[in-house]
């Protein structure tokens, strides 16, 4: 029978909220959708949405075990997502993206997407979520853990959805002017973030290394 634990939902929901932050993700969101429809914008945030509760709910039902199968540490894994995370940085940093889309929209009717990368993997489903939910499940083994474990992510991906459908109210309030000065802000942000990620995955390697 399926024992519900609401001390067990509330401090899962508020770690994995916080881990994902989806008012956070929201401004992310507006730069890098920046000049799309609003049909294209809920398409994407859809998306998005769907592919990291796929991942995060794989990782919440196998765990570890997943990354084991895989032959891929944690530590590994976290080095990889920082990466990826600071080629989005670099990305919102210096290249314009807007000016490149709309130079790509004149050469060739394609679109660039980032319904899966960057924003369902990693600012999604990235490394910290992930390690989040294979700790997580494993502390609370069993139906019941994985259960609840599974509502509250869920609950917070609806959040995340549901903040990216906020994204044209943001974008017009901040204007062009606005939206370039966060996306710049959010790319040192982002880039500080996917440092922390490389450095944690590098202390167990490194503390390994210095400890022979």
């Amino acid at each position: 029978m399926f024992d519900f634990s609401v001390t067990l939902f509330i401090t899962s929901f508020v770690t994995l909220f916080v881990i994902i932050d989806p008012i956070g993700l929201t401004p992310v969101f507006v730069s890098l959708t920046n000049g799309e429809t609003a049909a294209a914008r809920r398409a994407i945030a859809l998306r998005a949405t769907v592919i990291g509760a796929v991942i995060l709910l794989i990782f919440c039902l196998f765990g570890e075990s997943a990354l084991t199968f895989l032959g891929i540490s944690l530590p590994a894994f976290r080095i990889s997502g920082g990466i990826l995370l600071f080629l989005t940085a670099l990305d919102m940093l210096f290249t314009g993206r807007r000016k490149r889309r709309a130079a790509q929209s004149e050469a060739e009717p394609a679109k660039n997407d980032p319904s899966v990368f960057p924003l369902a993997i990693p600012l999604i489903a990235g490394p910290g979520a992930i390690t989040t939910m294979i700790l997580l499940s494993s502390t609370h083994p069993g139906i019941a853990g994985t259960i609840t474990l599974s509502l509250v992510m869920l609950a917070v991906i609806i959040l995340v959805f549901l903040s990216f459908l906020t994204a044209p109210m943001i974008e017009k309030a901040l204007g062009d002017t606005g939206t370039e000065v966060v996306t710049r802000l959010l790319g040192m942000l982002l880039a500080a973030l996917a440092v922390q990620f490389i450095l944690e995955g590098l202390s167990p390697v490194l503390s390994e290394i210095f400890q022979k």
